[in-house]
């Protein structure tokens, strides 16, 4: 029996192709049992999505001049990697806040550990972590949230602690395969998270986000991202919809804001840029991939939606420049 290799979305559903293709490399994920009085600085991490959920007690967090407090199951992302402080609930004084990755920890395999902190006060758990978010949709998405993402406790977070159970379970029996059968997991959580903040928060369904959940643009950016190189047209697009070409490119200019033609050539470029980064192919193979029949006029389009050329973005061409001290 032969079975399909369909994507596990809908072509309607634009939503969950963007969740579906974030690639996450985790790069930090830690289990922290607190307790007050405490207080924990977390680094700037550029390129990396910061999240904590409260599993039991109360913590707060100060990023910038803003300061959330936190109750079980809720969850907040910080999107572009802000520095910021973690904090227990107790009375001023405040307590010292030293950088977490000087603290003891105890590591299960090279990306995820634990770690217990603080005083004799009132108990504290939490999930921490960063990742990195490596795809065109991804900085997409990441640009459009806020700096601080706080979504109060809902249905759709406390399901997050079925998979804070699981990941649990991973640590405590540190059977073999644990460190990637936990990395997963909290890729899973992340994607959840996201989940949780698209349902929770207004601003999530506005502009292009509002755009990727509407019935009809929503399925025209599905099949723009899931085959860029298909020589797509404003009347093709509006026949896959059932649209006259008129109403179908006022309305995805209305929501996404960008006509549709120009979306089309900076999605294409966006994908490119992240193959081009890669640096695991040549920028003719690139160019072929993104439905160019020649080079220089997919090096043209890139250069003016970039605002670089295609051999600059490649990891040996910035080595280079590197090496010649520009």
């Amino acid at each position: 029996m032969t079975v399909a290799d369909h994507p596990p979305w809908t072509p309607s559903d634009a939503v969950g192709a963007a969740l579906h293709v974030l690639r996450m490399s985790g790069t930090f994920y830690c289990s922290s049992d607190l307790r007050g009085p405490w207080g924990l600085r977390l680094p700037e991490t550029p390129g990396c999505l910061w999240f904590h959920v409260v599993t039991s007690g109360t913590a707060t967090i100060v990023v910038g001049d803003e300061v959330v407090t936190l109750s079980p199951s809720d969850v907040v992302l910080l999107p572009r990697g802000e520095g910021h402080e973690l904090r227990s609930t107790d009375p001023p004084p405040r307590s010292p806040a030293p950088n977490v990755l000087t603290l003891p920890h105890t590591w299960y395999g090279e990306r995820y550990a634990t770690i217990s902190y603080g005083g004799d006060g009132a108990p504290t758990t939490m999930i921490c972590g960063a990742v990195r978010l490596e795809h065109p949709m991804a900085e997409r998405l990441v640009a459009l949230m806020p700096d601080i993402v706080h979504v109060p406790v809902s249905p759709l977070t406390a399901r997050l602690h079925d998979t804070l159970r699981l990941i649990a379970l991973e640590v405590e029996e540190t059977r073999p395969g644990g460190e990637a059968v936990i990395t997963r997991l909290a890729d899973v959580l992340v994607v959840q998270m996201l989940r949780a903040w698209l349902s929770h928060d207004p601003s999530a369904r506005t502009g292009w986000l509002g755009a990727l959940a509407d019935p009809d643009i929503g399925r025209a950016l599905a099949l723009v991202h899931a085959d860029p190189a298909h020589e797509w047209t404003v009347a093709g697009l509006a026949r896959e919809l059932a649209l006259s070409r008129s109403t179908f490119a006022a309305r995805f200019t209305a929501l996404v804001g960008e006509p549709v033609m120009a979306y089309v050539t900076r999605w294409r470029m966006l994908v490119a840029h992240d193959r081009l980064r890669a640096g695991d192919t040549t920028v003719a193979a690139v160019a072929g991939a993104m439905g160019y029949r020649s080079e220089a006029a997919f090096s043209r389009a890139f250069r003016r939606v970039v605002g670089a050329s295609p051999g600059s973005v490649r990891p040996r061409a910035r080595d280079e420049v590197e090496l010649l001290g520009a």
